[in-house]
């Protein structure tokens, strides 16, 4: 029999011997393994967790804005733009830049909604038919969504439930809109339809826009048919977002000409950097939780395994006097602690993944949306997480293991037999 056998074997029958049930060390081992069980669950719900609720809040802002917007040079950070043409050479090189999922135009226009009793500021967001509605679909929640054609010029709108109970409108009724022409400095009025009403639960933008046809900002603006305010650009993956906005950025530049009109790409994470400053906090606070529970399951499993070590004494004697080293020796007590961490891991694993499960698909945990911008508790399980909390959990715990299993080497033939 191999050395790595034998060790491996006496491991599996210590691990294995009924009678350790009846040692004093069982119930301590019974510990730890429920602090490892109880840390991995709650590391699993931490990530999924933390991870959800940047995502759906990410999902959201970009859903009012997509991953990049690409404007005039000369338009300021307001809502008010200069237009460019929609015809631009660069669109098509664009579309199959690698990355990029949609390209569409929109314009847009701010204004002032007014009824008999309220009143309160809004942007008019123009969109066309190449709008990608699956945001707005999916937060749809009385209605439907304005219909947008080539042909003619809707009076539909989309407002948010937010603007809807402030100025008590519902679907159907009229909409009263007020705008400021700024070329010819005067007052415009449009009336418009409620087609719709959405709800993403971000106050920010549910007070802020209103989607309208494109061609209804052309008109308010006095733009030619071919203007628009730029371009959304939705990507793949959102890792991949400042490669591809420098991507984005060199296409502008390459295809700049003397005479026309440059433009020029803004991130979404630029254009709202204090929601996207805030999420990225929430990575530091993952990783504090991560490293307190690593660190107590840990120290769970040090004094599991010294115990373990102490009570058997005698068997390391034993061996010691048959001619075993300290580093045979620690290695079985090693592959046990192994044995031990990994059924905790598991329990651990199947609650985690469980209770994920249960959130994802009945969403038993709500949250107020008015504080926390979603109806319920978020969760985002991906596998390479998973594997990853898996692999440092066990890495970090037989680190710390090698310090007590050290304490062998301490322990002489003579005495340990003696020992009782």
């Amino acid at each position: 029999m191999s050395r790595l056998n034998y060790e491996l074997f006496i491991a599996r029958r210590i691990f294995s011997d009924r009678e350790n049930k009846k040692r004093f060390s069982r119930s301590i081992i019974t510990f730890a393994l429920f602090g490892i069980a109880f840390g991995m669950m709650l590391m699993i719900l931490s990530v999924a967790i933390v991870t959800g609720f940047k995502k759906e809040i990410r999902d959201k802002v970009i859903g009012f804005g997509s991953h990049i917007q690409l404007v005039n040079f000369d338009s300021n950070s307001s809502f008010e733009t200069v237009p460019v043409n929609k015809d631009q050479v660069l669109l098509d090189r664009l579309t199959n830049l690698e990355g990029v999922k949609h390209v569409e135009v929109f314009a847009t226009k701010p204004g002032i909604i007014k009824t008999d009793d309220e009143m309160m500021g809004m942007v008019l967001k123009g969109v066309g038919t190449d709008f990608d509605w699956s945001f707005f679909r999916d937060n749809l929640v009385e209605g439907s969504l304005p219909e947008i054609t080539e042909q003619g010029i809707s009076d539909k709108v989309l407002i948010s439930r937010q603007i809807s109970s402030l100025l008590k409108v519902k679907v159907g009724d009229p909409l009263y809109c007020y705008f400021l022409n700024f070329q010819v400095t005067e007052q415009r009025m449009r009336k418009f339809t409620v087609a719709g009403i959405y709800q993403s639960s971000l106050e920010e933008f549910d007070r802020l826009f209103v989607l309208a046809d494109i061609k209804q900002v052309r008109k308010l603006n006095n733009w030619q048919d071919d203007q628009v305010s730029g371009f959304e650009v939705s990507i793949d993956n959102f890792e991949q977002l400042d490669e591809i906005t420098r991507e984005v950025k060199g296409l502008t530049l390459h295809y700049s000409e003397a005479d026309s009109v440059l433009m020029r790409p803004i991130s979404i994470t630029s254009k709202y950097p204090q929601i996207f400053d805030w999420l990225n906090l929430l990575d530091m606070n993952v990783w504090i939780i991560l490293t307190l529970i690593i660190l107590v399951a840990g120290f769970n499993m040090v004094s599991g395994l010294l115990i373990l070590i102490l009570e058997r004494t005698t068997m390391i004697g034993t061996l010691k006097a048959v001619g075993s080293n300290n580093h045979s020796i620690q290695k079985v007590f090693l592959y046990l602690a192994l044995f031990l961490i990994g059924r905790g891991m598991l329990w651990g694993n199947i609650a985690g993944i469980g209770f994920c499960l249960l959130q994802s698909y009945f969403h038993i945990f709500t949250l107020d949306a008015t504080s926390y911008y979603l109806e319920y508790v978020p969760v985002n399980l991906q596998l390479m997480h998973l594997l990853m909390l898996n692999a440092g959990t066990l890495v970090v715990t037989l680190l710390m293991l090698l310090g007590p299993s050290w304490y062998i080497s301490r322990i002489s033939p003579d005495r340990a037999l003696r020992f009782d």
